[in-house]
């Protein structure tokens, strides 16, 4: 499967590949990377880190 810029990634101001929210789906389940737009709540990232991550996600969602 080839990756279409822009719809399955995109490079962050710092150069990173992010896969998006949909790419994510398609692969059908969380890597437990800590991928930024994880649509699966980080179910496979270890606890203490998918407590900061949720926390990072809400404070972005609420503008803090």
């Amino acid at each position: 499967m080839e990756l279409i810029d822009g719809e399955d990634y995109y490079l962050d101001k710092s150069g990173l590949l992010v896969f998006t929210e949909k790419y994510l789906l398609q692969r059908g389940t969380c890597c437990g990377n800590g991928c930024r737009h994880c649509p699966y709540n980080y179910m496979n990232v270890s606890e203490t880190t998918r407590s900061k991550l949720l926390s990072l996600r809400q404070d972005e969602k609420a503008g803090t």
